[in-house]
């Protein structure tokens, strides 16, 4: 394994080229699987640097270096963004607008920093470039869309990923997230949890509000399901195991005198343990057929939305990889920390080839917001706005360092 002197000098010019191709991804957002713009802008660039670019995935991107006999080394950057309106303030900030599949328009930012993401992977890609004398094998750069909807990276990897381009030893990802700038996060085994979400519709029968006896109140049968729902971790799960379950939207009706035929709600759920996830998704089915049966109501619908695999850090990669950022960035800048709650669909990539995954997390809030006392706008708020530098140097040393790790001559 090879360990990276530091700090890493990234050049003047390239930090400056790195600082305006950020804000302009920033500026310009897409919405997951629609990244149109931004891989054709990607691409452009890996092959201006001598990179192989395939498009794989719809809109994803699979960039190829070689460099003699070596390892193969895989690197993930996600390129989507999300349907929030900005109000960062930033003299960046995105006015775009996008379109859902459902065809509704919405507008679009970058608020979960996949921007951060891709801009750190065109670092690397340059870096990697310009210090060929300093590493021999093949690096594999995976710019993949989706990564909000889950659809992704099984996507690039249905479309034949792992066919048409060198199969890696490891594949390495990371992301940008509201800690402190400078900072990496790294966790083994169970990093982040499995996801799945529903829509349920829940049918009855309408009428005036006047005579509810002769309807199926779709209205109450939901809310019955809802709170019944909210038990089922503190009732069916053994309090030493995780789990989550989230209602997210409830919609019924359009007029208070009007019992209406449907109710529709989402709910989402999370863990970190196959079985835990067993149990509860079929608790959920149990309560909301039961609630119909229980009112004489005809049979729910319930359609899923997407689900997202468990993050699984391969616990002796996660130790080479810790080694390496504490040897690049220093050692008091690398922490260990518990799996989180959110959701990755990073684990597809490694897990479709049988190989290692680790991912890590690399902070973008400035000291002054951390330490302010007041809460820190997180991932997928229309205020997150990560600090430029040290973010960037932070990301692209990390993902320079990971790959060095494997490839680099000793």
């Amino acid at each position: 394994m090879t360990v990276l002197p530091a700090p890493l000098e990234i050049p003047a010019a390239l930090r400056e080229d790195l600082h305006a191709l950020y804000r302009g991804l920033h500026a310009a957002p897409e919405l997951s699987m629609q990244e149109h713009r931004t891989a054709e802008l990607i691409s452009a660039r890996m092959v201006a640097l001598g990179w192989e670019a395939i498009t794989v995935g719809g809109t994803g991107v699979a960039a190829v270096l070689r460099n003699g006999d070596g390892p193969v080394v895989g690197f993930r950057a996600d390129t989507d963004a999300l349907p929030v309106q900005e109000q960062t303030g930033l003299d960046y900030a995105s006015t775009a607008r996008g379109t859902l599949p459902d065809g509704t328009a919405v507008p679009v930012m970058h608020a979960c920093g996949h921007d951060m993401h891709v801009t750190c992977g065109i670092g690397v890609a340059e870096l990697l470039s310009a210090t060929r004398d300093a590493w021999a094998g093949t690096v594999v750069l995976l710019f993949q869309p989706g990564e909000e909807t889950s659809q992704g990276a099984a996507a690039m990897v249905a479309d034949g990923l792992w066919d048409r381009v060198p199969r890696p030893e490891v594949v390495f990802g990371q992301h940008v997230w509201p800690g402190r700038t400078g900072t990496v996060e790294v966790s083994s085994g169970p990093a982040m949890a499995m996801a799945d979400s529903w829509k349920v519709t829940v049918h009855g029968r309408g009428g005036h509000g006047s005579q509810p006896d002769q309807t199926i109140d779709p209205v109450v049968l939901a809310a019955h399901m809802v709170v019944r729902i909210q038990s089922v971790v503190s009732r069916e799960v053994p309090p030493q195991q995780a789990a989550v379950v989230t209602i997210g939207s409830f919609h019924a009706g359009l007029k208070e005198n009007i019992i209406p035929s449907a109710a529709e709600f989402t709910v989402n759920v999370r863990n970190l343990d196959p079985e835990v996830r067993t149990r509860v998704l079929a608790a959920l089915r149990r309560v909301i057929h039961a609630e119909a049966l229980a009112s004489g109501a005809p049979e729910p619908q319930v359609v899923k939305l997407y689900t997202f695999p468990l993050l699984y850090n391969d616990p002796e990669a996660t130790e080479q990889l810790s080694a390496a950022l504490a040897g690049a960035l220093g050692e008091d800048k690398v922490r260990r920390t518990a799996p989180r709650m959110g959701s990755e669909d990073f684990g597809h990539l490694p897990e479709a080839i049988g190989v290692p995954g680790v991912y890590w997390f690399f902070g973008g809030m400035p000291d002054e917001v951390v330490d302010s006392g007041d809460p820190v706008p997180s991932n997928h708020s229309p205020h997150f706005a990560p600090v430029v530098e040290p973010t960037l140097t932070t990301g692209v040393t990390a993902a320079y360092a990971a790959i060095m790790s494997r490839v680099g001559r000793a």
